[in-house]
């Protein structure tokens, strides 16, 4: 396998020996897709098919700890770094040429407690899987119109759809965040906690 290069946040590229790769792989519980993977053209689209980035590498992260490991990998290294959520993001921003994907996009799970009416989402997740997990308890969040969009990219731009004159925005339904911040730290972030990232 060729070494990819891959570009720093000041445009220098680089080149990582196997040894290097192969620490990040064994960080990761997910797959490490490079593009020598068969997989990898597969992995790189999103929703806009007029998108046409090429990373270098991409972490498909299966839990927080994946985060972790790929955020400290790029922040040590100045790696050029983006995220992808639902891969929906119709700009392309999910992704970045030649830089380190970390791809949330495996992270689908919604869990719903139907006596305190909350749902916990994980980041990759659509629209669709929270409407399909939600629906069957009688609840809905307000999201928006198109089911492939990404809740987490959706929640922070506000979240406009049908049920938003009755309800509010997605983000004005917000209760509480998990999030890795760019120094590699895990928080819960809420009115109450951590407040300030909230």
């Amino acid at each position: 396998m060729e070494a990819p290069a891959v570009q720093t946040d000041t445009a220098r590229q680089i080149l990582f020996d196997r040894i290097t790769l192969d620490a990040l792989r064994q960080s990761l519980r997910g797959p490490l897709v490079t593009p020598g993977d068969p997989a990898y053209e597969e992995v790189r689209r999103v929703w806009n098919g007029l998108i046409d980035e090429r990373p270098a590498l991409i972490a498909r992260c299966l839990g927080v700890a994946d985060v972790v490991a790929a955020v400290n990998f790029a922040r040590t290294r100045n790696l050029l770094l983006s995220v992808r959520g639902g891969g929906h993001n119709v700009a392309g921003k999910a992704l970045c040429d030649d830089g380190l994907v970390v791809d949330l996009s495996l992270m689908r799970a919604v869990r719903v407690d139907p006596v305190r009416r909350i749902v916990q989402v994980q980041a990759g997740a659509t629209l669709g899987d929270v409407d399909h997990e939600t629906q069957a308890f009688g609840l809905a969040v307000p999201v928006g119109l198109v089911t492939a969009t990404g809740i987490a990219g959706l929640t922070l731009h506000g979240g406009m759809g049908w049920l938003t004159r009755q309800y509010g925005l997605t983000l004005d339904n917000l209760v509480a965040v998990d999030i890795v911040t760019a120094e590699g730290h895990w928080h819960k972030a809420s009115e109450e906690e951590n407040a300030d990232l909230f």
